[in-house]
């Protein structure tokens, strides 16, 4: 078997001689297969950019369009998508599956959430049924309201009234990704609506998959309208509580939201 060195020389003596680009690929392709089987190290982590959202690594960029539009893959809202975000029982929006533990009622009536929280879980990927149904039965335990499978499946397993116990407090004060001034002490279990993405178990830097991230479009969405929730009140855990320092938890789906900024119609502001 030739080795690194000799690849490496006969790719050269390839590109001297004007060799095509596609025969260059499948010498690269075979040389990766042939290559000593080992660890393989991982990249660094992005590093946060102080006072903002931290940026989703360069392989795993933000849906958007050319233009840089994430509200263009989206998805667009369906017609009467407001009227369904504020209705009782168990609503459905084409595109979204749902499952309610526990049907919704009169949204004016529900804990006055101002803030939602995204979460990750480390566990592994078919287990938010699971945690969901023990969420049900103990609704104040430490979780939340509303839990995402792999697949984009969401089990929603609480009444709007129960408050479980997510959030360490919000004691992040550094401002390392956000403005922690209007978080510190603030956006706590009480005023914030949970919302976890399991998956990322054993290696906690998996990122969501792609199906959790076009649920999560249309869910945040749905939340924003239904309890009058704006973009900026959207939280990674890891932007409001000191976390696991091995990745940054919620950090990619919460910047996602915040730039698809949706925008609530505000009808409880406008109801007082």
């Amino acid at each position: 078997m030739p080795s690194a060195v000799g690849r490496q020389l006969a790719t050269l003596a390839m590109l001297a001689a004007g060799a095509p680009t596609a025969t260059l690929d499948v010498m690269t392709l075979a040389s990766a297969q042939t290559a000593p089987s080992g660890p393989v190290a991982r990249a660094p982590l992005p590093r946060p950019k102080p006072g903002g959202p931290l940026d989703p690594p360069p392989d795993r960029a933000v849906p958007a369009d050319d233009s840089g539009n994430v509200a263009a893959v989206a998805g667009q809202l369906p017609s009467g998508f407001r009227d369904v975000a504020r209705a009782s029982g168990e609503p459905q929006i084409p595109g979204l599956n749902i499952v309610y533990l526990h049907p919704l009622g009169d949204p004016a009536h529900a804990n006055p959430w101002r803030n939602i929280i995204v979460h990750q879980t480390e566990g592994p990927a078919g287990s938010a049924r699971s945690m969901a149904l023990a969420q049900a039965k103990n609704p104040t335990k430490r979780g939340v309201t509303i839990w995402v499978e792999t697949d984009g499946t969401i089990y929603w397993s609480t009444a709007e009234t129960a408050i479980p116990t997510h959030g360490d407090g919000a004691n992040r004060n550094d401002n390392k990704y956000v403005d922690n001034s209007k978080t510190y002490r603030n956006v706590i279990r009480t005023n914030s609506i949970g919302v976890e993405f399991v998956g990322n178990f054993p290696d906690v830097a998996r990122p969501p998959t792609r199906e959790q991230e076009q649920a999560w479009l249309m869910l945040v969405r749905f939340l924003q309208e239904r309890y009058d929730i704006p973009a900026e009140n959207i939280y990674a855990h890891n932007w409001i509580d000191f976390k696991d320092r091995r990745y940054c938890e919620g950090c990619e789906l919460a910047t996602l939201a915040r730039r698809l900024g949706y925008s609530p119609t505000g009808w409880a502001k406008g109801s007082e």
